[in-house]
């Protein structure tokens, strides 16, 4: 075999892999990386922060089902990145983050940006290996991204110092991907959760993010279109049936009483499916435990006392959910408090259609966005009251058109995020929607969308603070502590980056300013003031609801 440069096979590596984007700021211990890159089929995309990297390597994963892969350098790069890696790692997308070192020569002592990085990445990644010989590099990438997409997916991590990283290396080939196949439930399984619908009298379906991450859409809808047992969806589950559908019961996941928590007070049995815990903690729905659970998912339940589950459909969640549907008799009678609920839910959009107040209120902001975008078009929520406002009220068509973080729920993500959806899906509308906290910790990234010519919006939410924070404060203190902050022209940064900029003074110029800046070649930034006087008044109106 030929000689060559450990970096070069990595890179080597990388492609075989099928690697198309490597996010990240380069450094001074990658630079053997980052010029084998040079001869490199992959591109790499320069960030303005490693975070920024993560969340686009992150969206890139949520959305192929592959690894996106990131990068930085040691010390303050690699620290930086890990807040996107254990996002990503919470969120189940799949991504390899990749970190240079410092040299084997210096790591037993204190030393310049030293820091242990496999002891640091280890609690936010499903595993992660460091490079200490050049004669591993073909085993460590291969099960970086075996390890990273097999499910349940996360972050892998691989640390690469940069004495190894210039090393003159033999050549390696590279390992073949294994496919990863799920088995089926029994027959027996299949009969007994068949045996345990059948006898409730009021199923719900909680339709987790699992439903789309394993492509098991299809085979949900056919279940409720044969049983119609109504369906619910978590913040990151959205869209595994349309919201049109009589049976959908649209989302779950606030905090507190909502609409469908009676939903779940009817239900005398829940199945869950793909659900993730992280998605909506079970306390919240199912407070005295006494529900009874059906659990359809790729993996056994985590133990939790509010989650007592009665039965466990383990393995390939679409096989099983076409093997249940099969066992199922037909029963198309809809249960009557299933209609009810479900025009509570849908008045709250309609009744502020039409709103003229300014600044704009969250309803008709929401209402204006949905009346833009297609059925696949997709809107990126950012972490903070609005997050809030759109988890329960932007209702969707197909999975993966509003795409929320709610694992860990890093404020930030919305902007780098839109850029990678928009590289995977580019003939797709996309809009960021954003606070003006969340947008100022990754705003920079601005930069990039324009550099790389990406057509997306990126609809602010105005406020001047944090208003998720201010709205808990209200509700336990009823004062706010600490919360207001003074912003920038937001019109005036946005185009001293290259972007067009839009300043929302009239309600009725959102919709078509919105419309205006889907349009364009490039990067807009809409700057619209929202009224979160809404907030409490939404946490009053909740409190009384009687089911």
């Amino acid at each position: 075999m030929n000689n060559l440069r450990a970096a070069n096979l990595i890179v080597k590596m990388l492609e075989h892999e099928g690697v198309e984007y490597i996010f990240g700021v380069p450094g001074e211990e990658n630079i053997d990386l980052m010029d084998a890159l040079l001869d490199s089929k992959i591109e790499f995309i320069v960030t303005r922060h490693e975070t920024g990297a993560a969340f686009m390597a992150g969206t890139y994963g949520r959305l192929t089902g592959k690894p996106g892969v990131c990068l930085a350098t040691l010390g303050p790069g690699a620290t930086n990145l890990l807040t996107g890696v254990a996002n990503a790692n919470m969120d189940q997308s799949p991504i390899v983050a990749l970190t240079g070192q410092a040299g084997l020569e210096r790591q037993h002592k204190e030393s310049h940006q030293y820091y242990d990085l496999i002891a640091l990445y280890r609690p936010v990644t499903k595993w992660n290996a460091a490079l200490k010989t050049d004669k591993i590099i073909s085993e460590v990438v291969r099960k970086a991204f075996q390890v990273a997409a097999d499910e349940k997916p996360g972050a892998t991590h691989i640390d690469i110092p940069e004495d190894i990283a210039g090393l003159e290396a033999k050549d390696q080939d590279p390992l073949y991907q294994v496919e990863h196949a799920f088995t089926d439930a029994e027959d027996s399984v299949i009969e007994k959760a068949k045996d345990e619908i059948t006898k409730a009298d009021h199923p719900l379906i909680l339709a987790g993010n699992g439903v789309t991450r394993e492509e098991a859409t299809p085979q949900l809808r056919s279940l409720i279109d044969k049983y119609a047992i109504p369906v619910t969806h978590t913040f990151m589950g959205k869209g595994a049936i349309p919201w049109t559908s009589e049976l959908s019961l649209l989302t779950t996941g606030i905090g507190g009483k909502d609409y469908i928590t009676c939903g779940f007070e009817q239900a005398d049995l829940i199945i869950t499916i793909g659900f993730d815990m992280a998605e909506y903690s079970p306390k919240d729905w199912n407070p005295t435990g006494d529900k009874k659970i059906l659990h359809i998912d790729t993996t056994d339940p985590e133990t939790d006392s509010h989650y007592p589950v009665t039965l466990s459909v383990v393995g390939d969640i679409g096989s099983n959910l076409e093997k249940i549907t099969k066992a199922l008799p037909e029963k198309r009678e809809i249960s009557p408090w299933v209609p009810k609920l479900r025009e509570n839910i849908l008045n709250e959009v309609k009744e502020y259609e039409d709103d003229q107040g300014f600044p704009i209120k969250p309803q008709r902001i929401i209402s204006d966005i949905r009346s833009v975008m297609g059925e696949q078009d997709i809107v990126i929520s950012d972490v903070g009251a609005h997050k809030m406002w759109l988890a329960r009220m932007y209702h969707c068509y197909e999975p993966n058109t509003m795409l929320i973080s709610n694992g860990l729920a890093s404020m930030g993500v919305a902007l780098p995020a839109a850029i990678g959806a928009k590289l995977v899906k580019p003939d797709r509308k996309v809009v960021a929607v954003c606070g003006d906290g969340s947008f100022q910790m990754t705003g920079a990234e601005l930069e990039t969308a324009v550099r790389l010519k990406l057509p997306m919006v990126v609809l602010l939410w105005r406020d001047d603070g944090y208003g998720l924070i201010e709205w808990h404060q209200m509700k336990a203190f009823d004062r706010a502590s600490h919360i207001s902050f003074d912003n920038p022209d937001f019109v005036k940064l946005a185009e001293s980056y290259g972007a067009k900029g839009y300043r929302i003074e009239k309600t009725e110029e959102l919709k078509p300013v919105l419309q205006e800046a889907l349009d364009i070649d490039g990067p807009a930034l809409i700057d619209c003031p929202v009224d979160y006087g809404e907030n409490l008044k939404l946490t009053e109106k909740l409190g009384d609801i009687i089911c």
